[in-house]
């Protein structure tokens, strides 16, 4: 059992999982703000478009698909909105990795003890060279 909540622990704190839960979270509230946006805005004018046909309403026979309409505009919506943002983070990414990588200047004791560290490189390969 100790080994269970242990791996569990583990895996839990991973943060691929961690990840994972936060986009959720993100997602959730994501969705609130693309379903006003197509309840709010794009239904509306849908409805003008088309003589204010409600989408809900809409049925053939005894098949009201209505609903279904709306669920699928809201996810090519959404679709649209995440390909979007992804495509905007690859563009950030590609810019952050063309960008010149920062110059490291030594402090003084690493460029004294990298004087210090050649010097005594030479003695030796002097040292060697006398022995032959």
């Amino acid at each position: 059992m100790k080994n269970f909540v242990k791996d569990f622990k583990q895996f839990a704190l991973k943060g691929s999982v961690i990840d994972l839960a936060v986009g959720v979270v993100i997602g959730a509230a994501f969705q609130k703000i693309v379903t006003s946006l197509v309840t709010d805005i794009i239904t509306p004018c849908i409805g003008f478009l088309t003589g204010n046909i409600n989408l809900a309403n809409i049925a053939v026979g005894p098949f009201g698909f209505g609903d279904f309409l709306q669920a699928t505009i809201d996810f090519i919506i959404v679709a649209l909105a995440i390909f979007v943002a992804i495509k905007f983070i690859n563009i950030l990414r590609r810019k952050e990795a063309n960008a010149p990588a920062p110059t490291v200047i030594p402090s003084r004791e690493e460029i004294l003890l990298t004087e210090i560290r050649d010097l005594l490189r030479g003695r030796t390969d002097n040292q060697i060279k006398n022995q032959s």
